[in-house]
């Protein structure tokens, strides 16, 4: 039996980093104001560990800034305080998020030494014209080199992408994700770019100089590149920005191509494409049995049963199995 995985969240926003990108105004994102204490750490860690169910994986993860950017005491401060969780095995992992230019083998050495199992770069892009427009700070280069020192070092790699940044476009999203493929990454997590609060893309918005994408056109976008990761064997771990209090206000976002349900809306597109061989300008069969991979019966019926509202306009009756031999998008179709 699978074990269910939960992260446990410890967000360090804009911590270390040395500039801030374009789009970023990670106090809005995150809902905090500074970086936690220890002691808060902890507490946070042991009130999670009460709420997992029984044989649970469970990892922390250090999100939202620039981990290995913080002076090292402070990372090792971080890391020592959720020693004991790991050590008790009610932890099985760490994992951080940082920059690609914040890597070095000196900081792997010490990441090592502390149990942690995964590092997430925060690439964006493997574009350099739109690292460049949106203020990264760090070339291609940079998040190749930072690729290879990870994977060569034992850990895991995730690898971070955003869509309808300053300058991309759906060419250069593509090529972004199948770089990120050819990295070795073990995971990613795809983002479209919203326009918040108190940030140089605001006034970018609000000048006329950059337009974000619409709903529609993100939706789009992702459901291009998912299958690409799919079919890698990449996880994806999220797409979209959790929809936090901060994001849900108004006066917090201001534009872009944000939904609570953006991830299942790009997987009711994909399987929407994926099904249109079935749909036939005819009068309507008898029956449809549609058996996809366990979990993804939901994604193929689609948000608000938008793709099983198009099966039946062609068929009588459409039913939904799943069977463990089929995995990712794969399907398979009976008719009678």
């Amino acid at each position: 039996m699978k074990l269910r995985h939960f992260t446990i969240p410890i967000f360090i926003p804009e911590e270390a980093c040395p500039n801030r990108c374009v789009f970023c105004n990670q106090h809005r994102i995150a809902g905090a104001v500074c970086a936690p204490t220890i002691d808060e750490v902890v507490a946070k860690t042991e009130q999670h560990l009460q709420t997992f169910p029984a044989n649970s994986e469970v990892e922390i993860g250090f999100f939202g800034g620039n981990f290995t950017g913080i002076p090292i005491e402070g990372q090792k401060a971080y890391l020592a305080c959720v020693q004991p969780f790991v050590k008790s095995g009610q932890v099985a992992g760490i994992r951080i998020s940082t920059r690609p230019d914040y890597i070095n083998p000196e900081v792997l050495e010490i990441l090592k030494q502390f149990h942690v199992s995964t590092i997430e770069l925060g690439a964006q892009s493997l574009d350099d014209e739109v690292l460049k427009l949106s203020g990264r700070g760090h070339n291609v280069a940079e998040v190749v080199k930072a690729s290879e020192l990870i994977k060569e070092n034992g850990f895991q790699l995730g690898l971070q992408m955003m869509i309808g940044l300053p300058g991309d476009t759906a060419e250069k999203s593509i090529s972004t994700a199948r770089e990120i493929i050819r990295l070795g990454a073990n995971c990613t997590r795809i983002y479209p770019t919203l326009v918040i609060k108190n940030t140089e893309l605001e006034q970018h918005f609000l000048a006329g100089e950059y337009t974000p994408l619409s709903l529609d056109e993100a939706v789009d976008r992702v459901a291009d590149i998912v299958p690409l990761f799919t079919l890698a064997d990449v996880k994806i771990l999220r797409i979209g920005l959790h929809p936090s209090e901060g994001l849900l206000d108004k006066t917090s976002l201001v534009a872009g191509p944000f939904h609570v349900a953006f991830g299942e809306m790009v997987s009711t597109e994909i399987w929407n494409r994926i099904l249109d061989n079935l749909v036939y300008p005819n009068k309507k069969r008898n029956a449809l049995t549609l058996t996809v991979a366990v979990g993804m019966s939901n994604a193929a019926i689609g948000h608000k049963g938008k793709n099983k509202t198009k099966l039946l306009q062609v068929f009588r009756k459409v039913v939904y199995t799943e069977n463990t031999d089929l995995k990712g998008f794969e399907y398979h179709a009976h008719t009678d």
